[in-house]
């Protein structure tokens, strides 16, 4: 049997009120992946003040850190945000579905008064599994 990835929003509840998918089912035997918190860093260490641009860092980490393991967006179950002030969606989404096409993981947001660092704005935690 080649069992897969799924994701549904079974028919009887709520619709989505965003671009995420309510349950996704992992099969038996999956490789689980559970990344660090991505933020929005850049490769010399820098973290800029703009949200957006700590958005578009943090999505470039995350693609970094999926193509080390030979991951992409099927792999994607389980996304958590966490953002210290209100998420520009508009341009949020431009990242997220330049990343997942139509593809939505499971998701969690959380608007929280700090991260781990005083600079951060933002921050993305993964969790995959390769069948």
């Amino acid at each position: 049997m080649n069992e897969k990835i799924t994701r549904k929003n079974p028919e009887f509840m709520p619709k989505p009120v965003g671009n995420y998918t309510h349950i996704t089912r992992v099969p038996k035997n999956a490789e689980l992946f559970v990344t660090s918190g991505q933020i929005g860093i850049d490769m010399d260490g820098n973290v800029p003040f703009d949200f957006n641009e700590q958005v578009t860092n943090t999505f470039t980490n995350i693609k970094k850190l999926l193509e080390s393991e030979e991951l992409n967006q099927d792999n994607i179950i389980k996304v958590n945000i966490w953002a210290t002030e209100e998420i520009d969606w508009d341009y949020l989404d431009s990242k997220w579905e330049a990343l997942f096409g139509d593809k939505f993981p499971a998701m969690t947001i959380a608007y929280i008064t700090k991260l781990g660092l005083p600079e951060l704005k933002i921050e993305i935690e993964l969790w995959c599994a390769k069948v």
